[in-house]
């Protein structure tokens, strides 16, 4: 009979308060998910800002060499 009990308990439809703990759990993860893409957004921005910076720093100089 244990055995049949646990198979029932396999197969039964889950409860409200199982639904929510699953959905809260989804939840969480795409919450991580989508931190981990602002850090890479804020991490690549930053990125290409120095890159900016750097490469009109370097056209400034070459451009006052060349000058008269």
């Amino acid at each position: 009979m244990k055995m049949l009990d646990d198979f029932k308990a396999l197969v039964r439809r889950p409860g409200a308060l199982q639904l929510a703990a699953r959905e809260l759990a989804e939840a969480e993860v795409s919450k991580l998910s989508a931190d981990t893409a602002i850090e890479w957004a804020q991490a690549s921005s930053t990125y290409n800002a120095q890159r900016i910076k750097r490469l009109r720093a370097y056209i400034v100089s070459q451009t006052k060499e060349v000058a008269p």
